[in-house]
């Protein structure tokens, strides 16, 4: 079971899924789950693992709902008799069934870190790998001409585009600097895809050119309203370090600014 779970939790990392983990601390009979046994609760309710069967399930999903909207783990002791004895930072809650018995369940929210796709080997995709590093994103580097040297310091580095492609999620933060080398082929994937950001470092005359063509290529006028250009932040920035310095800032402040997840968009899928 163990090798299932931390197979689940890894696939939901890839993913960019964020999920919680639910793993039972204590436990008195009569009950099913014992100290040890854990499970993975997605945001649309589903749970993979054991954690004491049926009586517990509903509850604990619905917790660990909680715990991934409010960012926070939290201790819950679930029981026939809920309020016997207090203690703190612990939540009491009823069993849903009367089959006796009490468990102590930790549920802790996991969230993938948000993960920078870094198209290119100028100056200023070398700095943004060092930059998104630095501020604990997942970073993969996209270099086809298989140069490496500068983008070391990335988690991956992938030569085809097409893998590129499989990488991005919800979470993704593109960037294409590969000075005019496949702009288009980068942009036409990155595009199409779930990107959170999708940026481009160039001109605004090579940009419209590009957007030009991306059209010729079919994509959609939502899509294509997805590319920012010029990318980054306005600082006047103008060494390869400024400009990637520029676009990290405009990354923060679009994640800082997203509207939260609610509680009510969570439970809306049970």
């Amino acid at each position: 079971m163990y090798d299932e779970f931390f197979s689940k939790a890894s696939e939901l990392l890839n993913e960019g899924v964020p999920f919680a983990t639910a793993t039972v601390v204590r436990a008195e009979k009569p009950t099913s789950g014992k100290p040890g046994d854990k499970a993975i609760i997605t945001p649309t309710g589903v749970m993979h693992g054991w954690i004491g069967g049926s009586c517990a399930q509903p509850t604990v999903v619905k917790e660990a709902l909680t715990a991934l909207a409010e960012r926070e783990p939290r201790l819950i002791r679930l029981s026939t008799d809920p309020h016997s004895e207090g203690r703190a930072g612990l939540i009491d809650l009823p069993m849903t069934c009367f089959s006796g018995g009490t468990l102590e369940i930790y549920i802790e929210p996991q969230f993938p870190l948000p993960r920078l796709v870094v198209i290119g080997n100028l100056p200023v995709a070398q700095a943004l790998v060092q930059l998104g590093k630095a501020m604990n994103y997942n970073v993969i580097a996209v270099d086809p001409d298989n140069q490496g040297a500068g983008l070391e310091k990335a988690n991956e580095i992938i030569t085809d585009l097409a893998v590129m492609a499989d990488k991005i999620t919800h979470l993704s933060h593109v960037i294409v600097a590969s000075h005019g080398h496949y702009d288009e082929l980068a942009l036409e994937h990155a595009l199409r895809s779930k990107a959170a950001y999708v940026a481009l470092v160039a001109s605004k005359t090579r940009a419209e050119a590009v957007i030009d063509y991306l059209k010729g290529q079919g994509l959609s006028t939502e899509e294509l309203a997805k590319l920012k250009y010029p990318a980054g932040l306005d600082i006047h920035a103008r060494r390869g370090d400024e400009i990637a310095l520029s676009i990290m800032a405009e990354i923060v402040q679009k994640r800082r600014t997203a509207e939260p997840l609610a509680i009510e968009a969570l439970l809306a899928d049970i």
